[in-house]
């Protein structure tokens, strides 16, 4: 993620307004379990509210990880758009891709220097969303790398196909690398890469390791690929709606195979590592994408200033600020000492906080995009 999004500068004009809108509806509900989860004291936490809290917790993540491949879709459609080689297009999204693993590096430099001495060396190493987004983003640069040798036809189908490919492989072998097939054999910082095991005997499910994971982006990218197909250009509406029908077909689908006496792993646990869960979440993130893209078509989401659209621009700065006012040293609030009222009232005021963070960092991108106009030649010059 860019100041604006994870694969570089956001989707432009109105037709795409709907993916800031999502990344920005990923930045409350990350807000709001962030806030809750640090402040909310013990006495407070088995009620139905913090059940819902936890609930719409499990968004966050798949959001920003689908709409980084949706994005990272379109920023390699518009470079193709420009006639550059398949070698200059990988270059530049590899990179990309490496410039936010480096981020993802410094940041828990960062929360280590902000937690000394009580953080443990060790969080140096851990696994957080946004190494995972860096590293998938190396891959999907990869891939389409590969997708576009041969013929320059059908070159978007190629890639779609290829990234519903890839993300069918990770998570189908996500069970057995969380279990009967780790690999041990690997220094517990880069077997954490591919299962989250950290310093841990067993694999952690709060880390964010490739398995599963990275199989979002590639789905992401491949949706990304359909929405700008020359098809979806011309009929977007009904590529969104039939995506939104897909996510329901695809939610029943997995939950008819959890259900089915044919299990093909020794151990199985759906709400982590299982295949079905993963689909469940595709369908659901297809559903949102379908009912967010009618509420910016359709209804209030673009007639007034946009507080959620405003967030989504500016995705990483605010996921990166608010951290330390919520975990961190310069927390608003005593963490675990809240009732839910006084939480409410700091998660309230991380989101005044980080949105006018998020409006005065693009007024500062848009004054130092203007350049200065040239004087007029001196006559006779």
């Amino acid at each position: 993620m860019a100041p604006t999004s994870p694969a570089g500068a956001a989707p432009a004009g109105n037709r795409l307004v709907y993916i800031d809108w999502l990344r920005g509806l990923a930045c409350l509900l990350m807000f709001q379990t962030h806030c809750y989860d640090s402040w909310v004291r013990a006495a407070d936490r088995n009620t139905s509210f913090m059940m819902w809290s936890r609930l719409g917790g499990t968004l966050p993540a798949p959001l920003f990880i689908f709409l980084a491949g949706i994005s990272f879709a379109l920023v390699t459609d518009r470079l193709r758009g420009k006639n550059l080689p398949a070698r200059d297009i990988a270059r530049t999204t590899i990179f990309r891709g490496a410039e936010i693993f480096g981020l993802a590096l410094l940041f828990r430099v960062q929360e280590f220097a902000l937690g000394y001495p009580w953080a443990p060396w060790t969080d140096l190493l851990r696994v957080d969303v946004l190494n995972i987004l860096g590293l998938s983003m190396i891959l999907m640069g990869l891939l389409c790398r590969l997708a576009a040798a041969g013929s320059p036809l059908n070159i978007r189908a190629r890639n779609a196909v290829a990234a519903l490919a890839v993300a069918a492989f990770v998570a189908v072998l996500t069970p057995p690398l969380w279990t009967t097939l780790r690999p041990r054999f690997l220094p517990w910082p880069l077997e954490s890469y591919l299962n989250g095991v950290h310093i841990f005997s067993e694999p952690q499910p709060w880390l964010f390791p490739l398995f599963p994971w990275s199989a979002f982006a590639f789905a992401g990218l491949a949706v990304g690929f359909l929405l700008f197909s020359d098809f979806a250009r011309k009929r977007e509406s009904l590529v969104v709606a039939c995506l939104g029908l897909a996510g329901v077909v695809a939610c029943g689908l997995a939950l008819r195979l959890d259900a089915s006496p044919v299990k093909l792993y020794a151990a199985y646990d759906f709400w982590h590592t299982s295949p079905n869960f993963f689909l469940v979440r595709c369908g659901i993130l297809l559903i949102i994408l379908f009912l967010v893209f009618a509420w910016c078509r359709w209804g209030w989401a673009q007639k007034y200033f946009s507080p959620v659209i405003q967030l989504g621009n500016t995705s990483l700065l605010v996921y990166w600020v608010h951290i330390e006012f919520v975990y961190g040293r310069f927390s608003i609030l005593p963490k675990g000492k809240c009732g839910i009222p006084l939480a409410t009232a700091g998660l309230f005021a991380i989101f005044l906080g980080m949105l006018l963070l998020s409006v005065l960092r693009t007024r500062w991108e848009r004054r130092t995009r203007v350049s200065p106009q040239p004087r007029p030649a001196a006559a006779g010059s």
